[in-house]
């Protein structure tokens, strides 16, 4: 279930950043590449011992609090979603 959930919350961190009025091609991009990481996070055939993808979640996370506060939520309950799993 946590892991349905850490999906919806990335789909609705992309929705949210494609959405934005100032859409800012190098947020989308970070935000596409977190994507990409979580699910290699998530996969178990994935060696994740050397993936940093909490600690680009806290950055992003800052990134986006001035102009994004709604995606900033959402990467917040992700790097909590993630740590409820063991991540």
């Amino acid at each position: 279930m946590n892991e349905e959930r850490v999906k919806l919350l990335l789909k609705e961190l992309l929705d949210e950043v494609n959405q934005s009025e100032n859409q800012d091609e190098e947020l989308l991009a970070s935000a596409k590449r977190l994507e990409s990481d979580v699910d290699a996070l998530l996969n178990p055939d994935v060696d994740s011992s050397d993936n940093t993808v909490m600690d680009d979640m806290i950055a992003l996370e800052a990134k986006f609090a001035t102009n994004y506060p709604v995606a900033e939520k959402i990467v917040r309950e992700l790097v909590n979603s993630l740590s409820r799993i063991g991540i």
